[in-house]
């Protein structure tokens, strides 16, 4: 059974003590330049302070603290993470020192282009990598994360659509990612909300129904949100097009099918990726992230200023803010570069052959594991078709709740107990009870197995002593938590400030 450490550990502010020292700073010159003092001058009074409000530790107690509280966490480098439709695959290391290089950290995007050749190849070379890989034809750097780029493709919808005919109805199916709707929201469209088939799929006929002359276009993610690829997708691109509209292809899943097939190749006119999920970068807590957009000739134009670019005649690369018909920023600058340096080196390292087998382990890992869990008692496996799922797959726990009243939750939280992550629960949201699992390429054939025991244990607990699990977990650092009391505003503690002042029911 896993053991969490666990620490009484106070906060940074609770550990000072007046007069600590964690490090000297260089003594500041008595004058300084008239430049800095007219800067000083313009600074509103209110906004001036004379003392930093920080804590006054030593470095020995700042390592201990901080150590102490990674201990605390759970992490991709201490066992399995297998969050559905997150790819919280394993990242390698060296990607991350590559990243910490004094070339990469220090780099401003406002300095000389002449100064920064470098790094301008390497994006300019990622793109055409990242084309490649999806049949793109060109590519923006911009948006930092995949709900980012999901923004940016429907407002390039809306551009496009203002100069061929206005349109305000964008078509979601119903197992999408909640980021889908809420990002056409947020662009001024209506959604209409396609629902599944008996198989998982779109409903066609459905889709031929709602699909009209005042439909924007389609965001369909492909492998879906259930991992069942969408086995009618040229009939979907057939209908879509058909009423004028435009396919956008939501790239979070794809992990499943990267080498296989493309997305131009299915018929999608825009596509994002998630830097962060499928090529490398750690994912989740916030960040960094990234989600490059991808679109065929036609809508080149609209892809947001800056673009990277190479001139032949001089044979240097450079940033292209000339572009009267760009969406506009989403963005400061060209996205975030640390997060590519980590996407180029795992496209280098794997080459196209490794990017294919990854996608392959995948999706084997997913169909060995969800053939073990489909035999234990009190699971479903919903729109069982038969057809194999993709890199992930999705439960109903409906059975064993009714059996027993020991929910999706509560079999995740036990899960945290025998040292995995939990997994994603109630989502989709077309699943009773949804538990789902994505075991991603870099777990073993063991580590599967060990999932599938521990489920089994889990499964029996529920039936057998239900109270065990009903009170998980208990070897944490910290214990199960009252979930409504937990987002609730006079409970979240957002500063020292606000502790100070009794602002927060913490």
């Amino acid at each position: 059974m896993y053991r969490q450490s666990r620490w009484n550990e106070p906060l940074i502010f609770e550990v000072s003590r007046k007069g600590a020292i964690g490090h000297v700073l260089p003594t500041l010159e008595k004058e300084i330049s008239s430049e800095a003092k007219e800067a000083l001058d313009e600074l509103p009074k209110g906004m001036r302070r004379k003392k930093l409000n920080l804590p006054e530790v030593s470095e020995l107690e700042v390592v201990r603290h901080f150590t102490r509280l990674s201990q605390m966490n759970y992490g991709i480098s201490l066992g399995t993470y297998p969050l559905g439709s997150c790819t919280m695959k394993y990242n390698p290391v060296i990607n991350e020192k590559l990243a910490s290089l004094e070339s990469v950290q220090t780099i401003h995007p406002l300095q000389d282009q002449r100064t920064t050749q470098g790094s301008l190849e390497l994006l300019y070379k990622l793109e055409k990598m990242l084309c490649e890989i999806t049949g793109m034809h060109k590519f923006s750097f911009a948006p930092a994360a995949g709900a980012q780029g999901e923004f940016l493709g429907c407002l390039m919808m809306k551009a496009y659509h203002k100069e061929h005919g206005k349109r305000r109805k964008v078509i979601v199916p119903d197992s999408a990612h909640g980021t889908n709707p809420a990002s056409a929201k947020m662009t001024g469209f209506e959604i209409d909300v396609v629902r599944s088939d008996e198989t998982g799929c779109v409903d066609i006929n459905e889709l031929e129904r709602i699909a009209t002359e005042e439909t924007a276009g389609l965001m369909l993610t492909n492998p879906n949100t259930l991992g069942i690829f969408e086995r009618n997708i040229e009939k979907i691109v057939q209908i879509i097009h058909g009423v004028g509209g435009l396919l956008y292809y939501d790239g979070a899943n794809l992990n499943a099918i990267m080498g296989k097939v493309r997305a131009s190749d299915m018929g999608f006119d825009m596509v994002h990726l998630n830097a962060h999920k499928t090529f490398s970068t750690p994912h989740g807590g916030g960040g960094p992230g990234a989600g490059p957009v991808g679109v065929r000739k036609e809508l080149e134009q609209l892809l947001p200023a800056p673009t990277v670019e190479y001139d032949s005649a001089t044979g240097s690369y450079y940033l292209d803010y000339d572009r009267p018909k760009a969406v506009g920023k989403i963005k400061m600058f060209s996205g975030n570069f640390s997060v590519y340096v980590k996407t180029y080196a795992y496209i280098l390292m794997m080459g196209g052959k490794g990017l294919r087998l990854a996608a392959e382990a995948s999706v084997l890992a997913s169909n060995y594991l969800l053939n073990k869990l489909r035999k234990f008692k009190g699971v479903i496996v919903p729109f069982n078709s038969g057809q194999p799922r993709k890199h992930e797959f999705v439960l109903s726990l409906s059975k064993l709740a009714k059996d027993t009243g020991i929910r999706a939750s509560d079999v995740a939280k036990r899960f945290l107990d025998f040292g995995i992550h939990a997994p994603i629960i109630y989502f989709p949201l077309v699943i009773d009870e949804a538990f789902m699992v994505e075991p991603t390429e870099s777990e073993t054939k063991r580590e599967l197995d060990n999932f599938a025991k521990i489920m089994s244990e889990i499964i029996d607990e529920a039936y057998g002593k239900p109270t065990n699990v009903r009170g998980a977990p208990y070897n944490t650092s910290v214990g199960r938590i009252n979930e409504v009391k937990a987002s609730h505003p006079k409970t979240l503690c957002l500063s020292w400030r606000m502790y100070k002042r009794g602002s927060c029911d913490a």
